[in-house]
């Protein structure tokens, strides 16, 4: 289970999560560590099957570089849609 899933509102609610900007900056530095990780396995491992790798380094960029801002509403469909996800695939490719 990620960190990210320590900071969020318990009910999951995102009225909650927009409301508390400690928690979307917790979540946005996570996503930030997580988009690193990748990039580095990337350098690594150009084949690893890492679904939606490069959009992930690339969300990982806009958030520590502010090409665009990233809105509350996009981190949020990042984690509840996408961070399971990727969590699965990870302990897939660790065992």
């Amino acid at each position: 289970m990620s960190e990210i899933n320590q900071f969020l509102p318990a009910e999951k609610n995102f009225l909650l999560f927009q409301k508390d900007l400690k928690t979307i900056r917790a979540v946005e530095r996570n996503l930030e560590i997580i988009g690193e990780a990748i990039h580095r396995i990337l350098k690594v491992e150009p084949d690893i099957q890492i679904t939606h790798a490069r959009r992930i380094v690339d969300t990982r960029n806009r958030i520590i570089h502010g090409y665009d801002t990233v809105s509350e509403d996009i981190i949020w469909a990042i984690v509840i849609r996408e961070l399971p996800n990727l969590e699965l695939e990870i302990e897939a490719l660790l065992k």
